[in-house]
């Protein structure tokens, strides 16, 4: 079996669109919650939202590539074009040996509706002849896969709000087995939309709070729903050989990825946590289970079904090691970035576990009885970690766990 290393990393986010901004935002625990600006949202009872912002498009492509791309698809372009530069990976591998994994949980729904907004204000002769490639939800990873070439296997993972981390798990999988030697991998999202808000906000899942501090509140006993968010998160992961004979930068090792369903609802998580639990308890075993402090990075979505059942997962999945475990909730600063919240999510894990700060939960003043672990509240924490987990739950019963450790600590 291949060791695979993450040599590339790449972020566009609600409170930073490079990796840098990002990471300095999580550290200082700066959210990136405000009013929605997307659209007027007067009729809405939620109004708040995570949006990215002064995102230029044309940092990283053309004006004709950018008229014909989905939002989503833009975000997606810029992460890859910086987790890419980071890694310096494309030209050192052979095109047939580079796949890309990368995902979206909704896809183009900004231009599904914009164009059906035109067709009814103007019949179908409005419709872009744009609209399919703009709205399918793989066509970012196909893009990625054209602007580098890579000829290997090109995957759109959907699994609602674990998709990206279900990308790279998939890819890290692909690599370890040797049917790849370098992926682009990861997820992205654009869809702070009036139909989406409107979907989310039905089903009581967003937070209708009106203060942006007081909305995202993961962990906390205010918490009431979830902020969206939008962005996207790109990790290059790279055979550990492959690697060291180019001299790459290792940020870490992907050492474990588990992945489950909880085969018990649409969109509720199975309270008993089981199938979370075991996902968590897959990858943590994959690498190695090392001794020491672990920082999991929680889903930790901030609705009230959500945060006790994952705590209860990691109390079943860590056991004995429960007391070394940090978590917290990044979304109390970007939001919910669905599709992408898993790769960004990642980022932070691997940068947590290579600098040894650990981001906060922001926000989470009011701890809930229910949830009971540490979750680093309010401030970030110097750590020396063994391990970081990155944890991702979606609808349907999805769950995926990544697992990464120091590079210089694995076994062949």
């Amino acid at each position: 079996m291949n060791r695979v290393v993450v040599t590339g990393l790449g972020a566009v986010t609600p409170v930073g669109n490079t990796v840098a901004d990002f990471w300095q935002s999580l550290v200082e625990g700066r959210h990136g919650i405000g009013p929605i600006t997307r659209f007027d949202a007067s009729a809405f009872k939620v109004k708040l939202a995570a949006e990215v912002k002064g995102f230029d498009p044309l940092l990283y492509m053309d004006k004709s590539e950018a008229r014909r791309s989905d939002l989503f698809t833009q975000y997606a372009l810029a992460a890859a074009a910086q987790a890419v530069e980071d890694s310096g990976v494309v030209g050192t591998v052979a095109p047939e040996r580079l796949m890309v994994s990368f995902g979206s949980g909704i896809g183009g729904i900004l231009s599904l509706v914009s164009e059906h907004e035109k067709m009814l204000a103007g019949g179908p002769r409005k419709v872009s002849p744009f609209l399919v490639p703009m709205m399918i939800s793989n066509i970012a990873a196909g893009s990625i896969a054209i602007r580098y070439k890579a000829k290997g296997s090109c995957l759109s993972v959907v699994t609602a709000c674990a998709t990206s981390a279900s990308a790279i798990g998939e890819a890290y999988r692909l690599i370890k087995h040797g049917y790849a030697d370098a992926a682009i991998a990861g997820g992205s999202e654009a869809a702070i939309t009036e139909l989406a808000i409107a979907g989310f906000a039905n089903m009581t899942a967003l937070s209708a709070a009106q203060d942006p501090d007081l909305a995202s509140l993961p962990f906390d006993a205010r918490r009431s729903g979830f902020v969206m968010g939008e962005g996207a998160g790109a990790l290059i992961l790279e055979e550990y050989e492959h690697a060291v004979r180019r001299g790459a930068k290792i940020y870490a090792e992907i050492a474990g990825y588990g992945s489950t369903c909880d085969a018990y609802h649409i969109t509720a998580p199975d309270p008993q946590a089981g199938s979370c639990a075991r996902a968590i308890a897959d990858a943590f075993l994959e690498s190695g289970s090392p001794e020491g402090i672990v920082y999991i990075n929680a889903h930790g979505t901030g609705t009230p079904l959500n945060d006790a059942a994952e705590t209860a997962a990691i109390k079943k999945a860590m056991g004995a090691w429960v007391k070394d475990v940090l978590v917290s909730s990044t979304k109390s600063m970007t939001g919910h970035m669905l599709g992408a919240a898993g790769a960004v999510e990642a980022v932070a894990a691997v940068l947590a576990l290579k600098t040894g700060d650990i981001p906060p939960t922001a926000g989470l003043r009011e701890p809930d009885p229910e949830c009971d672990l540490d979750y680093v509240p309010l401030k970030a924490r110097r750590a020396e970690i063994s391990a970081a987990l990155s944890v991702s739950m979606g609808f349907g019963g999805h769950n995926a766990c990544l697992a990464f450790i120091p590079a210089g600590d694995a076994t062949s």
